[in-house]
């Protein structure tokens, strides 16, 4: 992989815990490379740590060792106040509940990131009003969270991800509480706007029939990260489950 399109990169990434006298190893030398436009899904059985290694890649957690390189810039020692920086101005997130403001419409809930970063707001409402109209939201946007069904909610939390041009999109599960049809509509139309916005994105699933739509299908199990072969990657990964 050429080094100079590297948008993320994780080198020995390891974490882990104490239970009273218990030490726990959750991840074991994790390396991870993702490159500029790259969608990737990451795959594996429920408390493999894929929660955690999401955490750790977006800042929010802190490595028990390893280094962390966000479009090369090495921010695995970065102090809080950096780290909140390197959050806003490089990271989006999408969680599998939406986490909206429930007092604001869904315009308003994609405006207030960028409001908050110090753009302008004529901007942040014509870039906030295009990205709800190319999630299919158009009808929808000056309706408040309770207003909206949970795949609609679901659409403007992606669509607040990356309101602030994120590098790298991170997902945890983000269709893991909708229903099957709503759940493919919502995946498909969040993997074409990231396509189509040029994003790197990590995207935890559960689901292996969407993992099979990405760019590339990683697998943790036991601490470990591996690069699925193409042709075996989904059938080895039904194993997990």
């Amino acid at each position: 992989m050429n080094k100079s399109n590297l948008t993320l990169e994780l080198q020995n990434i390891t974490k882990h815990y104490y239970q009273g006298e218990q030490k726990l190893e959750v991840l074991k030398g994790i390396d991870l490379q993702l490159s500029g436009g790259e969608v990737v899904a990451l795959i594996g059985p429920s408390g493999s740590g894929k929660s955690t290694l999401l955490q750790i890649t977006g800042l929010l957690d802190k490595p028990t060792k390893g280094k962390i390189f966000i479009d090369g810039n090495e921010c695995s020692t970065a102090d809080d106040k950096l780290r909140t920086v390197l959050r806003r101005d490089y990271l989006g997130f999408v969680y599998q509940y939406h986490n909206l403001l429930a007092d604001f419409d869904a315009l308003e809930n994609v405006m207030i990131p960028q409001l908050i970063a110090g753009k302008k707001p004529s901007e942040v409402k014509e870039k906030s009003e295009w990205l709800l109209n190319r999630l299919g939201l158009k009808e929808r946007i000056h309706h408040r969270p309770a207003e909206l069904s949970g795949g609609e909610q679901q659409r403007v939390a992606i669509a607040r991800a990356l309101s602030n041009t994120p590098k790298v999109l991170l997902a945890d599960e983000p269709t893991g509480n909708l229903d099957p049809h709503t759940s493919d509509n919502v995946f498909l139309a969040l993997l074409d706007i990231v396509k189509e916005t040029g994003l790197t994105a990590l995207i935890a699933t559960h689901n292996l029939d969407l993992a099979g739509k990405m760019d590339r299908q990683l697998q943790l199990k036991d601490g470990i990260l591996v690069d699925m072969r193409p042709g075996k990657r989904i059938k080895e990964a039904k194993n997990f489950y």
